[in-house]
């Protein structure tokens, strides 16, 4: 298969890439770099992205900004910064990529934990996973053509404790390695309307 992969040189990103990477075709994609560059919060350059590349067989997403901080110190602006990146940029990617991918393709997107564990500092991340699964079980019901859409929810990662492990004390972190799986789930499985949960 050739594959989409938005947020490939992000810590779940190399985790997807080397696991997915072993039997597909990884194109990778991101903000900053990779074999295309690709700015979620800037439909045009989603567009322009998959124009580069052409059809692809499914596109993977773990890329998406929230803003953590107090709740007390959240304003309007705050909380747009996850709506216009980690929310919206995720579903313009399946808006936008649903012209650009062959029969039957396939979408992953990104949640977390936060969902339904919050932490401190975290309403906005919560707020915008549970959006984006809330998108991910309804665009599932209307999708043709055999195409598919899931979500992963992974835990915090192994890898990502020493910044954010102060934030997430009691959790059992989860190895990336073990969160790619749900994507691997997902790309090559047969379900729709998903959410892995990988805690």
């Amino acid at each position: 298969m050739k594959i989409l992969l938005v947020g490939a040189s992000g810590t779940i990103g190399q985790a997807v890439a080397a696991e997915l990477g072993a039997r597909h075709d990884i194109i990778t994609a991101g903000r900053s770099g990779g074999d295309v560059v690709l700015d979620m919060t800037d439909a045009a350059s989603i567009k322009a992205a998959f124009e580069k590349v052409g059809a692809v067989d499914a596109v993977v997403s773990t890329a998406g900004g929230v803003k953590f901080a107090d709740f007390w110190e959240m304003e309007d602006a705050d909380y747009r910064i996850g709506l216009d990146d980690k929310l919206m940029g995720q579903v313009n990617l399946v808006l936008i990529g649903r012209h650009h991918v062959v029969p039957k393709a396939s979408f992953t997107l990104t949640t977390g934990i936060l969902t339904h564990d919050p932490i401190r500092y975290g309403s906005s991340a919560s707020m915008v996973n549970g959006a984006l699964e809330a998108f991910t079980r309804a665009a599932a019901t209307e999708f043709g053509n055999g195409m598919r859409i899931n979500a992963v929810s992974p835990g915090v990662l192994v890898e990502s404790m020493e910044g954010y492990g102060p934030y997430f004390r009691g959790h059992q972190p989860v190895p990336g390695a073990r969160a790619a799986l749900g994507y691997a789930k997902s790309v090559e499985g047969l379900q729709t309307g998903q959410v892995f949960e990988i805690f």
